[in-house]
C-alpha cells in the first residue's frame, strides 16, 4: 500500500532540497513525479527553489478552493504513469486537501510525500500540518540549527531588525518579513518568555 509521508522541520531545514533531491532520485530512475504547492506561496511564483540554487517548477498549483484529488488526476492523466506525488510548503493546504492527499495514497496507490513546517510564528500549529500530524503514515523531522548551535523547531519572525509576535499567521518570507529559526530557549528570550495563545 502506498503511504503518506510528512517531511517537516524549521525553516531553512532542508525541505525543498530534500524534496528536489526526491525527485531527481525518482527521474534518474524513469519514475514520473508530480510536483505541487499551494497557490498562496508566492515566493518564485511557481518554483520551488532551494536555498542551495535548485530550483524546478512545481506541475501544478493549489489554490485554498481546489480539490486537491481531482487536480491531481487531471495531471496525472496526461502522461505516463506516476510513480510519486511530492508537495512543498504543505502547511498552506486546507485539511480537505491534506485528506485528500491520503486518499491519493490509499485509493490510487501513489505515494505522496509532503514537506512543510508545523508551526507558525506564534507556534501554533497551521491547519495543514495539524491534519498531516493527524494522518500521514510517516512522519520525519528534518533537522536545523539555532544561532546558538541547540536545535531549532520554533519559526520566529523579523521585521527588519526585530522580532514580532502579532499579526497574521501567513506572511510569506520575503522584503518586509523575513524569519529565523530559533531553539525554544532562544525563541522564549526574544518573545520575553510568553507563549502565544491558541488562534481560534
Amino acid at each position: 500500500m502506498a503511504k503518506l509521508y510528512f517531511r517537516y522541520g524549521a525553516m531553512n531545514s532542508g525541505k525543498s532540497t530534500a524534496m528536489l533531491q526526491a525527485a531527481f532520485n525518482y527521474e534518474e530512475r524513469g519514475h514520473r513525479v508530480l510536483i505541487a504547492k499551494p497557490h498562496i506561496d508566492t515566493k518564485g511564483d511557481r518554483a520551488i527553489v532551494s536555498r542551495l540554487g535548485f530550483s524546478r517548477s512545481a506541475d501544478f498549483l493549489l489554490a485554498p478552493e481546489d480539490h486537491a484529488r481531482r487536480t491531481f488526476t487531471e495531471y496525472a492523466a496526461a502522461g505516463n504513469p506516476v510513480s510519486a506525488l511530492l508537495v512543498d510548503e504543505a502547511q498552506f493546504l486546507s485539511t480537505e486537501q491534506v485528506d485528500d492527499l491520503l486518499r491519493i495514497a490509499i485509493l490510487d496507490g501513489v505515494p505522496v510525500l509532503a514537506y512543510g513546517i508545523r508551526t507558525d510564528f506564534l507556534t501554533v500549529a497551521f491547519p495543514g500540518s495539524r491534519r498531516l500530524l493527524e494522518i500521514a503514515h510517516s512522519l520525519e523531522e528534518l533537522k536545523t540549527i539555532c544561532r546558538c548551535g541547540r536545535k531549532a523547531v520554533f519559526n520566529a519572525r523579523r521585521m527588519g531588525d526585530r522580532f514580532v509576535f502579532d499579526g497574521d499567521q501567513v506572511a510569506i518570507d520575503g522584503e518586509f518579513v523575513t524569519y529565523e529559526s530559533l531553539c525554544g530557549a532562544c525563541y522564549l528570550t526574544e518573545s520575553r518568555g510568553a507563549l502565544a495563545p491558541s488562534r481560534p
